[in-house]
């Protein structure tokens, strides 16, 4: 038992819980939602490095012992993603200082976004799969408030396409819950995992197992499951929209990926095949949609679409290869999607519009914008030396591995599209003849660039310095191939 693996989760929902008593004090909310999250940082840094010198890490809450009781367990991969999702917290905290207006901020935005990372935290460290679900109903619970916050005829609108498709699959997901319980007698996801393996996943766990891509490609947003997120991520002002594309989807990708290698991987010839073929629907479409709309805003969401199918190729390959690529990819989206959304935040804001063709010339008067979002880009394309080189290339990699030649294919054209439709925003808008709004009619920009820059700075880091991220995402992968590791850390913790 290890105390430091719940500290993660207890530090956002303490903060949460605080900001709430600090009515618009808004200076004193930026500072503690700041802190928070540099003290997430520093945990899960201390705990990362102990998880990989030591093994995988767990926690029994009240102490009863597991399968019975809930147990929350940090190997690298849960460990990586918290401290990923809680530098996007900070990024987005800072990008509100001038990013987001008063009266959203008053209406408790902080303690929303806090009790949104404890769902979020939560569901990347619990063990057990019902709790798995409890988690996601704390975020999706934060997210349906945060997405409404202003009041907008539009946001009110995609609410309720968002919050209906919520109540869908949670739905389902209960029902997956408890036929799976009722098949198998057990709940935690170690134990899961070891009664599945004795009886070599039958056919009716097989099926249950599709169930639950259903439930968890809604989250994420897998063709054909992802009609929902459009709307949901270009209604809602840039700095929610950054923290759902960072964050919200990778939750769902998260947990198949954990389902999927933990649990149910007997069959990858069904279950797996499926994935894969998904993953490069999702990858067409995404892409397609990209280039399709004139709108920034539709331009990066559709992105974000085709970023799902692009990590989940990786655990469709199903080898060392794959899988690395999927992990590595998966962290390099988190940073680069947001960093997207928060840079078009700063162009509209200089605009006033959002469509392509409206407005051009940016770089004249804001170049370190204007080459921020080229180097966002070609980050996002997999262009070298930016983190997504290294996850593609695995991918590809993973790919050939496995044979699944017109999957890479799928990958490849995907990914020059991708690259065309955030390079048109650059051309259009950024370069091009001066046509702007008049002086007294732009915002003011000062201040919403830099959290974009810094996360494109580690994502430059984890590109140069792949060697030094390669153990951890090395460990994780090796967690995700032999389930044994992650069955005898929980269930054979003295």
């Amino acid at each position: 038992m290890n105390n430091l693996t719940i500290a993660p989760l207890l530090i956002p929902l303490v903060t949460g819980v605080i900001l709430l008593f600090l009515g618009k004090r808004l200076i004193l909310q930026k500072a503690l939602s700041i802190l928070s999250g540099m003290a997430i940082i520093a945990t899960s840094i201390f705990l990362l490095m102990d998880v990989l010198e030591n093994g995988i890490k767990t926690y029994q809450v009240g102490g009863w012992q597991p399968p019975f009781g809930i147990v929350l367990v940090a190997d690298s991969l849960a460990t990586l993603l918290v401290l990923f999702s809680s530098i996007i917290m900070v990024a987005t905290t800072l990008f509100t200082f001038r990013g987001l207006d008063l009266e959203r901020k008053n209406y408790y935005y902080y303690p929303l976004v806090q009790f949104l990372l404890t769902g979020v935290i939560g569901a990347f460290l619990t063990g057990d799969i019902f709790n798995l679900f409890v988690f996601f109903e704390v975020l999706l619970m934060s997210s349906y408030a945060l997405i409404v916050l202003g009041g907008t005829k539009t946001q009110l609108r995609e609410s309720l396409k968002y919050v209906l498709i919520n109540v869908i699959s949670s739905a389902f997901f209960v029902t997956a819950v408890a036929f799976l319980y009722s098949a198998t007698g057990t709940l935690n996801m170690a134990d899961l995992s070891a009664r599945i393996a004795e009886i070599n996943q039958p056919g009716l766990i097989t099926v249950i197992a599709l169930l639950f891509l259903i439930v968890f490609g809604m989250k994420a947003a897998i063709f054909p499951l992802f009609f929902w997120l459009p709307g949901a991520y270009s209604a809602p002002p840039p700095v929610i929209s950054a923290i759902f594309a960072g964050l919200l989807t990778k939750v769902g990708i998260y947990a198949i990926y954990r389902v999927f290698t933990i649990i149910f991987y007997h069959h990858p010839d069904v279950t797996h095949y499926t994935i894969g073929i998904l993953a490069a629907i999702t990858m067409i479409v995404g892409a397609v949609g990209a280039i399709a709309y004139n709108d920034i805003h539709k331009i990066l969401v559709y992105n974000v679409v085709a970023g799902v199918g692009f990590i989940l190729l990786g655990l469709s390959a199903f080898n060392e290869d794959g899988l690395f690529g999927g992990m590595f990819y998966l962290l390099h989206d988190m940073l680069i999607k947001a960093a997207l959304f928060l840079l078009a935040g700063a162009i509209v804001v200089i605009t006033r519009t959002t469509k392509i063709g409206q407005a051009s010339g940016i770089i004249k008067n804001y170049p370190l914008l204007g080459w921020t979002f080229l180097a966002a880009a070609l980050s996002l394309a997999g262009v070298p030396p930016f983190s997504g080189f290294f996850g593609k290339l695995l991918l590809i990699q993973g790919g050939f591995a496995a044979e699944q030649y017109v999957f890479v294919a799928v990958l490849l054209v995907s990914s020059l599209l991708v690259l065309y439709s955030v390079m048109r925003i650059f051309f259009q808008v950024i370069l091009g003849e001066e046509i702007l709004p008049d002086v007294s009619r732009r915002g003011n920009v000062k201040g919403l660039v830099y959290p974009s820059i810094f996360l494109l700075f580690l994502s430059f880091l984890m590109g140069m310095g792949a060697e030094a991220v390669y153990p951890y995402v090395a460990d994780a992968t090796n967690t995700l191939l032999n389930p044994e590791l992650y069955i005898d850390a929980v269930l054979k913790e003295e």
